[in-house]
């Protein structure tokens, strides 16, 4: 499943060197489930053929308000109609003051004055336009009428300029057009908090204990959490993963004892609906952490370890009346058990069961075979997924326990 199958996204597409994500942005729409239809611009012609824009998109690629050689008529009321959301993507500084002045001198413009549906910008052009006051009052208008901004980026330019305007890339798009779909969603007003990676405990300045935990799970759940709208933090280890969802918030940690402290400070304070600890752990820390590098003396090193606070035990022990609390367990052996006892002991709500037996589940890979265990024993098993998929089941129970519905 995904947040954007079946859906309809009409793409404008404007004159910006900026036009090329474009091809990108509709193969991971399409990726998505999305069915997209094209409007280009004359001028992004320029950038970008529309025989590239239609070969990705499965559909024509429409540009004039008809076709010259049958008179077939593009109408801008039917695409706006059709449409469940019109993403401009890059929209220049021109386009831009078009859609705030209400011009409408080609068939991308007209379309937006007739559609029905939500409508994003993500703006492209050099950081002198993007702040000049003109640019700035424009998105301020639009934003007034409603229209959601991707907000574009800091960096290289085409210009060989730094600075902010270059358009946000295709996956980060992607993400606020799903937040989009889900301001409506069925987690509207719920807080969630997830952990999500591993932690490392210090042995020297040089050398830490870890794990193989790369926060792909976590962070696809707090993904398709944040896509049905719910306001979610996620206190995460050192990883490479990233979410820009504007209703998502990332407190970095690197240690077992800092990622408790985050998460007990956030628990009382910001009084979560669902706490999910996804997060691996480190169960040890050593005992005395060196303020030097440990030179190699002889044949055997001795180190001393101690435990870290039990996070998922001590959130149980303080859970609210009606809050959900979801662990994981990862097993190597009697899974069921074990998963089953760490529920009891530690006040959960819901256990996700991974096994390192399964193969193509477990650490740093796309995919994983879960099982999920519930208080009374009930348990269902799922077969090997990719993590969004096991994102959206866990995501789908998670609402089942809160007793969600769709808005």
């Amino acid at each position: 499943m995904s947040s954007l199958k079946g859906k309809h996204i009409l793409l404008g597409v404007t004159g910006s060197i900026a036009a090329y994500k474009a091809a990108l942005l509709v193969r991971q729409l399409v990726k998505e489930g999305a069915e997209v239809k094209v409007i280009m611009t004359e001028m992004a012609k320029q950038f970008i053929t529309p025989l590239t824009m239609a070969t990705l998109s499965k559909n024509p690629i429409l540009v004039e308000f008809y076709n010259p050689e049958n008179g077939d008529w593009n109408s801008h009321v039917s695409l706006g109609l059709w449409a469940d959301m019109y993403l401009i993507a890059p929209a220049t500084a021109n386009t831009l003051s078009k859609m705030s002045s209400g011009v409408a001198d080609n068939l991308l413009l007209t379309t937006y004055l007739s559609a029905r549906c939500p409508v994003v910008v993500a703006p492209a052009m050099d950081l002198d336009m993007y702040k000049h006051t003109a640019t700035q009052q424009s998105l301020a208008t639009l934003k007034e009428r409603g229209v959601w901004i991707s907000e574009p980026e800091s960096g290289e330019l085409a210009s060989g300029l730094e600075g902010k305007g270059r358009m946000a890339e295709p996956a980060e798009i992607v993400s606020y057009i799903k937040y989009v779909f889900g301001v409506k969603g069925s987690m509207v007003g719920r807080k969630v908090l997830i952990t999500a990676g591993p932690t490392r405990e210090d042995i020297d300045p040089v050398r830490y204990i870890t794990n193989h935990s790369s926060g792909k799970m976590a962070y696809a759940i707090a993904e398709s959490l944040a896509c049905r709208g719910a306001q979610v933090e996620i206190v995460s280890g050192p990883t490479s993963q990233r979410i820009s969802m504007p209703n998502t918030k990332v407190t970095s940690v690197i240690s077992a004892g800092q990622m408790y402290e985050a998460v007990m400070e956030s628990y009382t304070t910001s009084n979560p609906d669902v706490t999910i600890l996804c997060a691996a752990v480190s169960d040890f820390t050593p005992s005395n952490k060196a303020d030097k590098k440990i030179k190699r003396e002889g044949d055997d090193m001795v180190l001393t370890l101690k435990p870290t606070n039990d996070i998922a035990a001590s959130v149980g022990k303080i859970k609210r009346e009606g809050s959900i609390l979801v662990g994981f367990a990862l097993e190597t052996d009697n899974e069921l058990s074990n998963a089953q006892g760490k529920l009891e002991r530690k006040n959960l709500d819901m256990i996700v069961l991974n096994s390192l037996q399964d193969p193509g589940a477990g650490f740093a890979v796309d995919t994983n075979k879960v099982s999920i265990i519930f208080r009374g024993g009930h348990t269902h098993e799922y077969t090997l997924k990719s993590k969004a998929q096991v994102a959206e089941d866990i995501a789908d129970n998670i609402e089942k326990l809160l007793g969600c519905s769709e808005n």
